[in-house]
């Protein structure tokens, strides 16, 4: 099911308290993960994404909601057909770019909720990545960090042969334990 806007009054949101961050008000927003995730889960009652987001940035983004510039279908600009948000990634800084004027840091984790030995359990594992020292590590900010390790931890695993098996699977349906022994040890270490 999609997720309305983020700036649609009908979004889900709420204030989440993010261990070493703070609350900060979190969108549920649809994420491709989620679909490999129950399916292979299938006693999942329910998988959510959220994600944070500035007022500032709701306030830009509705901005250009409102004047067509994230459209995506072809519009005329003086004779000739432009698609407004390719337009507008055109305009707009480079994110490659903006990873050594980017501040403060990240809290990625799941919360996972459940029956053990009968008795109801909550745990959350999670990680906190510093935007400044993902910088000067390698010359990103932590959002690249935190997407590329995690990839790089994968394909890792493969060479390996600890993930290996014949057709094509999604990570969930590996054994987590090498790859969560490797984050601690490549720069995500993680708590819970």
């Amino acid at each position: 099911m999609p997720s309305p806007d983020l700036t649609d009054q009908q979004s889900v949101h709420k204030p989440i308290d993010y261990p070493e961050i703070g609350p900060k008000e979190s969108y549920v927003l649809y994420h491709e993960e989620l679909e490999s995730l129950v399916k292979n889960f299938p006693t999942l009652k329910r998988a959510r994404f959220w994600m944070t987001f500035g007022q500032a940035y709701l306030t830009h983004l509705e901005v250009l909601q409102n004047v067509g510039m994230t459209r995506i279908d072809p519009v005329v600009y003086q004779g000739v057909e432009i698609i407004p948000l390719q337009f507008l990634k055109a305009v707009l800084p480079n994110p490659g770019d903006l990873g050594q004027t980017t501040k403060g840091r990240t809290c990625i984790g799941n919360v996972i909720t459940g029956v053990k030995d009968g008795k109801s359990k909550a745990i959350y594992i999670y990680n906190i990545c510093d935007h400044e020292a993902c910088y000067a590590e390698v010359g990103s900010q932590a959002i690249s960090y935190t997407t590329g390790v995690p990839a790089m931890i994968g394909a890792k695993q493969v060479l390996e042969g600890k993930w290996r098996k014949s057709g094509v699977w999604n990570m969930e349906q590996y054994d987590p334990d090498s790859f969560m022994a490797d984050l601690n040890v490549h720069g995500l270490p993680w708590q819970w």
